[in-house]
């Protein structure tokens, strides 16, 4: 493919790695990007020398563009994101709010901006924001995460009229439920917990079925651009009702 460079956030461990993983395969340099130094070191060991460690956080974009130099990069996959709890907003204090839209959706369109110009002079370019059926299905307790999410995914609406002509294409990917360490915080580091509570009676995806989805979207030709995917397992049908007992007076 026309393609030789990749940029990948959240690329230590889960869905990130798993993106690395195929992209390396797909013959591209890779630059990895997560604030796990030895995490990183091990995939690099791993995978080979086309990936090169980029250790920073997400949200510091003059570090970023700094430790990129002069790299030009053909393809950005915005993975990293995350969420501190799963609880109502006003359970929440005013920092994880504010952590939670920075993470998902300030510094994921940071990248953008940074990356943009780059590929609109070479022609050629690839974009993919990571969202969340949250960003169009209702979970509770997941408001901020939710609300981040839907961000994006406008973002990404409104991109494609900008990018149009450009030879940039811009894929959402919006993932249901995924076997990762994502919700393992919120479970206050039980991972036994979090796996008889989400990925022992359905059937989850895996990090490597995500990967599957961006790298066929990777592979068509550049004037096919698939907008938006929802991937979801089998058994899960995103959203839901509740109907709790009226407040007493």
């Amino acid at each position: 493919m026309a393609y030789q460079t990749a940029l990948v956030t959240g690329a230590s461990k889960g869905i990130g790695a798993a993106i690395v993983e195929s992209l390396i395969v797909e013959g591209l340099t890779v630059y990895a990007l997560a604030r796990n130094h030895d995490a990183l070191q091990a995939l690099q060991e791993r995978l080979g020398p086309r990936v090169r460690p980029l250790v920073a956080d997400v949200r510091d974009c003059e570090a970023i563009s700094s430790a990129l130099g002069a790299a030009e990069i053909d393809v950005l996959v915005n993975n990293a994101g995350g969420l501190e709890s799963v609880r109502p907003l006003h359970e929440q204090d005013a920092q994880e709010t504010a952590e939670v839209v920075a993470l998902n959706l300030t510094a994921p369109l940071q990248l953008i901006r940074l990356l943009l110009p780059g590929m609109i002079a070479r022609r050629r370019g690839h974009i993919f924001n990571l969202t969340s059926t949250a960003a169009s299905a209702v979970f509770p307790g997941t408001t901020a995460y939710g609300a981040a999410k839907a961000g994006l995914s406008q973002a990404g609406r409104i991109l494609r009229f900008d990018l149009a002509g450009t030879g940039v294409r811009l894929t959402e990917i919006a993932p249901g439920r995924v076997e990762t360490d994502f919700y393992l915080k919120a479970f206050d580091g039980d991972r036994e917990g979090l796996r008889k509570r989400m990925y022992s009676v359905q059937r989850p995806l895996g990090p490597a079925d995500i990967a599957t989805v961006l790298v066929s979207a990777l592979r068509l030709p550049d004037h096919v651009d698939i907008a938006e995917l929802l991937v979801a397992p089998s058994e899960q049908a995103a959203g839901g009702q509740i109907y709790p007992p009226a407040p007493q007076r």
